[in-house]
């Protein structure tokens, strides 16, 4: 299995042929898809201080897009630059609700195995996740018996928190925190207008979310975690950081916007600011069609 790893590419970034996007930085003119830019540092770094920065830190948070494939693809790559290490972290997922937990272990140490049983034990919803992205990840944690532990509430938790958001039971945060999140939740919505009391359940609900990934990677502090959920969840001024004790390292893969030129404008305080994340790496943008341009209200595409 070594061998295998070995053999992966040890070079984690590309060069994306997407749009023309690109940064002047002391005269010179790079592109974005494929660069690392260091958020408190304020500079490009290369893959391999990213790559040790995982390698070291105890707790790690990938944040994604979900239809992108890209993303899925360099979360593998640095999941297995861990593995090399001989640590054995938790894979914490979004992906799978925490109450199908036990026939999510009970797949997972079954000697027939593999990603499809594992997949089927979680509930694993084809429809709402990309499965070409998820899988790898899967067959990966399969390989070297890692824990798959299942961070996300439930359709019916969220539902009912929804509509109560009392019983949350959640600590509580700056209220400029559920402020930003409300204004995420409507852009998601293509701007959509949402009436308050629903609104404050919806952003009751996505705290809850946070709190359930978080409580999930503290289990596994000690022996290590990564964490694989949407940008949203995975950034620290507002998502499941908040409720950790210990700060964990947050790697942002950030889909080019064309009316953005710079990391500087994706830190812009709207979309995320320089404390949000502690690495982003900038991708080329997953072909899909634009929700917004037909179904005004609907969701966009989800990376919360």
């Amino acid at each position: 299995m070594r061998s295998r790893l070995l053999r992966w590419p040890a070079v984690l970034f590309f060069a994306l042929a997407a749009g023309c996007s690109t940064v002047a930085r002391e005269g010179a003119t790079v592109s974005l898809p494929g660069r690392i830019w260091d958020a408190h540092a304020r500079r490009f770094v290369g893959a391999d201080i990213v790559r040790r920065a995982a390698r070291e830190a105890d707790v790690v948070l990938l944040g994604e897009t979900h239809d992108n494939l890209e993303h899925h693809r360099l979360q593998r790559e640095l999941l297995a630059e861990i593995l090399a290490t001989d640590r054995r972290p938790a894979l914490v997922m979004e992906q799978f609700d925490r109450e199908f937990q036990a026939p999510l272990d009970a797949a997972g140490s079954s000697q027939q195995r593999n990603p499809e049983t594992v997949l089927d034990a979680g509930h694993f919803n084809r429809r709402s996740w990309q499965l070409d992205g998820y899988r790898p990840l899967i067959a990966l944690a399969l390989d070297f018996d890692l824990p798959i532990v299942a961070a996300n509430l439930s359709r019916n938790e969220a539902r009912e928190i929804v509509r109560d958001p009392a019983q949350a039971a959640l600590p509580p945060v700056d209220k400029r925190v559920e402020q930003a999140l409300a204004g995420d939740i409507e852009r998601s919505h293509c701007g959509a207008k949402t009436p308050p009391a629903i609104l404050a359940g919806m952003v009751a609900a996505q705290r809850a979310r946070d709190l359930a990934m978080a409580q999930a990677l503290m289990r596994y502090e000690r022996r290590g975690a990564v964490l694989i959920a949407g940008v949203g969840h995975a950034r620290a001024d507002r998502g499941v950081p908040l409720y950790l004790e210990k700060r964990p390292l947050v790697i942002a893969f950030i889909e080019l916007d064309e009316d953005k030129k710079s990391p500087d404008d994706y830190l812009d305080g709207e979309f995320a600011t320089r404390a949000s994340f502690d690495y982003l790496w900038f991708t080329s943008r997953a072909d899909r069609t634009d929700p917004c341009a037909t179904a005004p209200g609907l969701p966009q595409v989800p990376n919360q």
